[in-house]
């Protein structure tokens, strides 16, 4: 699908703000107000899950769910001389930080530091350092305890990377944070293609960006509860195995530009699953298949194991390089799982049969 201008300017915009885990709101703003022109109502619970809502009056209730947040660092120590050290929120790559800059998420506002890192002439091949969490560190240019305070940074502030969005030989979008931002753009895409193309739906459509799952899934299971769904289809990314040091015989096979990944394991609901596929050979759209053994990894744990056990299914979307800042999808694949949930959502009936077989 060709994406239209205004849907690329909110791409470009909410990828570009800082979304951390915990401190989702100024995302979740661009996000419900790019939703709103294309919903009937729209709520945020307590801890910052924005849920646009088409049909809140009808009992069947079916979710479209992305998550919003993106990894970061916290600040958990600073030296007498100014130095910084960090701990992780969510799963942030202690081996990518070296010479990174990095935006310090003070109470004064943004303070700009980097990742310092030995000169290659200082190290020897002895004694090669190797980046870890208890030795990365931030220079931000003080030089001491009291001046690194007196920027307003403290022990607890976070700290996220700066990198911007930008497209890649007309075939890519690359930017940190599509895990999973570039959700919370389909399931937003999805939500404006109802609306345009004036489709009814016979139940209410849950249009959810949940927070925390890169620390546990917790805002996905916290907003199952708030709803109670019949039928949940999450959305997230995979990882495409075809770069290098990726060994396919543990990850699978699933490639960037081959479509959207349906996924398989013990929390994906057989009906749903099928539905998905169906309608994916129906409207000639391209997929792959994934298998996880125990958990996926994704909010659809959450949704699936929530409230007695709520109908989920998951459609991934293929990504280079995850948790680094050039994280990379490709473009045919975005449109094609927008168009797949959409197709998707118009095939599901309330009397629809849910039941295992």
């Amino acid at each position: 699908m060709k994406f239209e201008k205004k849907s690329l300017k909110f791409l470009e915009k909410y990828l570009n703000t800082s979304s951390p885990t915990g401190y989702e709101h100024k995302g979740q703003e661009i996000w419900m107000d790019y939703i709103r022109p294309y919903v009937d109502k729209i709520e945020v619970d307590h801890y910052g899950t924005c849920y646009g809502i088409v049909n809140p009056d009808a009992e069947f209730k079916v979710v479209i769910e992305a998550h919003a947040d993106e990894i970061s660092w916290y600040v958990n120590y600073i030296t007498d001389d100014g130095l910084i050290y960090v701990i992780r929120n969510g799963g942030s790559d202690q081996t990518i930080a070296p010479s990174k800059v990095v935006h310090i998420h003070g109470e004064k506002g943004i303070v700009k530091g980097v990742f310092g890192w030995p000169a290659i002439h200082t190290r020897t091949n002895q004694n090669e350092p190797t980046p870890k969490i208890e030795n990365i560190f931030i220079d931000c240019g003080a030089i001491s305890k009291k001046e690194v305070e007196e920027m307003g940074i403290y022990v607890g502030c976070m700290i996220t990377y700066p990198d911007e969005f930008f497209e890649m030989n007309d075939r890519y979008f690359v930017c940190r944070a599509l895990d999973n931002r570039i959700g919370g753009f389909m399931i937003a895409e999805v939500a404006r293609l109802l609306k345009e193309n004036k489709k009814t739906i016979p139940f209410g459509l849950y249009i959810t960006n949940s927070v925390q799952e890169e620390v546990g899934l917790y805002g996905a299971d916290m907003i199952a509860d708030t709803i109670k769904p019949n039928i949940a289809i999450v959305t997230d990314v995979t990882h495409d195995t075809t770069t290098p040091m990726i060994e396919k015989k543990k990850e699978g096979d699933q490639k960037c530009g081959d479509g959207p990944v349906v996924f398989f394991a013990p929390s994906i609901h057989h009906t749903i699953r099928e539905l998905i596929i169906d309608t994916a050979k129906n409207k000639k759209i391209p997929f792959q298949r994934a298998a996880a053994s125990r958990a996926t990894g994704t909010d659809t744990d959450a949704f699936a194991h929530s409230n007695g056990g709520v109908p989920s299914a998951l459609i991934s979307l293929p990504l280079r390089y995850m948790h680094t800042t050039v994280e990379m999808v490709s473009k045919e694949d975005v449109g094609n799982v927008i168009q797949l949930i959409y197709e998707t959502l118009l095939k599901i009936k309330p009397e629809m049969k849910l039941k295992y077989h």
